[in-house]
C-alpha cells in the first residue's frame, strides 16, 4: 500500500513555483500577486486564508488579505470584487466562502473576472474546463489529478467511483476523470445522497474519490482489494483527548480501510496540502497569461 503523500508533493510544487519567480525576479519581471478576500470572522476561514498568505510568502508571491466585516452588504462586496478585477497588479483572486446569509455567493462568484478566477469556480471556466479547454482547474480537483500523475497511478480504463457532486469537488472530479489524456480515460460513476445501492457500486470501484463530508463514511466493506483511494472530506470530530478538543477525520475509515487499497490519501496530509499548491499554480498560470497579453 502506497500513501499518497500531498504534504511531501505540495512542498516540490511550491519549491519549483519557487525557481519559476526567482527567474521572474532575476529578470526584473513582475512577481505574481494574489488576494484573497474573507467576509467575517469565521474561524476556520480565517486560519484557512492565513495559511495561503504564509504560502504565497513561501514562494515569493505578493500577496493581500482584504477584510471585510460580518456586516457587508452584497453591493459593496460586488464593489470590492471590481476593485480587484480592473487593479493590474492583481493577477488573480479568491471570495473564501462561507459568505454571510445577506450575501448571494452564486452572484458573487459570477462578478470575479474569469481571467482572474484562480479558485475555477466561474461558469465560463467551469465550461472550458468540461470542453478539455484551457482554463484554471479548480484547486482540489487539480491537486487530486497532480497526485495521481506524480504517483503515476493508473486511470486509463479504470472504474472511478465519486462519491459527492458539489460544484467544487465531485462534479469537476467525474468530469475530469473521465477526460482524455492522463489523469483521464476512465469510467466515471458520479454517486451522491439519492444513489441506491452505493456499496454494490463502491465495491466494483478501482478508483474511489470521496468527498462527501461524512466522517468515516467508506468502511472496509465498501471497498475491494487494491483500489486506490482518494479522501477529500475533512470534519472536525470532538475529540477531548485533542489539545484542540477536536481531530480532523476524512470520509474513509482510514485504519481498516489502508489495509486494502493499494494507494490512498491520509486525512489530513493528503488532499488538503495539494488545494493550497495549486491555487498557487494558478496564480502563476494567471500571471503569465497576464504578462503574454500585455495588459500589464
Amino acid at each position: 500500500m502506497t500513501i499518497l503523500d500531498g504534504k511531501k508533493v505540495s512542498n516540490d510544487i511550491k519549491n519549483e513555483i519557487k525557481a519559476e519567480v526567482d527567474k521572474m525576479k532575476t529578470n526584473g519581471e513582475k512577481v505574481p500577486h494574489l488576494a484573497a478576500v474573507i467576509v467575517g470572522n469565521d474561524g476556520a476561514s480565517l486560519t484557512y486564508v492565513g495559511s495561503k498568505v504564509r504560502a504565497c510568502e513561501r514562494v515569493g508571491f505578493e500577496s493581500t488579505m482584504v477584510r471585510l466585516s460580518n456586516t457587508t452588504s452584497e453591493v459593496e462586496l460586488l464593489d470590492k470584487i471590481d476593485e480587484l478585477n480592473n487593479n493590474p497588479d492583481i493577477d488573480g483572486f479568491i471570495i473564501q466562502l462561507p459568505l454571510p446569509e445577506q450575501i448571494d455567493t452564486q452572484k458573487v462568484l459570477m462578478a470575479v473576472h474569469p481571467d482572474k478566477d484562480v479558485d475555477g469556480f466561474h461558469p465560463m471556466n467551469f465550461g472550458k474546463m468540461a470542453l478539455d479547454m484551457s482554463t484554471f482547474i479548480p484547486a482540489t480537483p487539480f491537486g487530486i489529478l497532480e497526485l495521481l500523475d506524480r504517483y503515476n497511478v493508473d486511470t486509463k480504463g479504470k472504474h472511478t467511483v465519486v462519491i459527492g457532486r458539489s460544484h467544487i469537488v465531485g462534479r469537476p472530479m467525474s468530469i475530469l476523470m473521465g477526460r482524455k489524456g492522463f489523469p483521464g480515460n476512465s469510467t466515471v460513476t458520479l454517486t451522491h445522497s439519492h444513489t441506491k445501492n452505493i456499496t454494490q457500486i463502491t465495491s466494483q470501484a478501482d478508483i474511489i474519490i470521496s468527498a462527501l463530508g461524512v466522517p468515516n463514511f467508506l468502511k472496509a466493506e465498501m471497498v475491494k482489494d487494491d483500489a486506490v483511494i482518494i479522501d477529500v472530506g475533512i470534519t472536525r470530530v470532538p475529540d477531548d483527548t485533542k489539545e484542540r478538543g477536536y481531530r480532523i477525520t476524512g470520509d474513509v475509515d482510514f485504519e481498516n480501510v489502508s489495509k486494502k487499497a493499494s494507494h490512498i490519501t491520509p486525512v489530513p496530509g493528503g488532499v488538503g496540502p495539494m488545494t493550497i499548491a495549486m491555487l498557487l499554480k494558478n496564480t502563476l498560470l494567471a500571471r503569465e497569461r497576464h504578462r503574454k497579453s500585455n495588459k500589464n
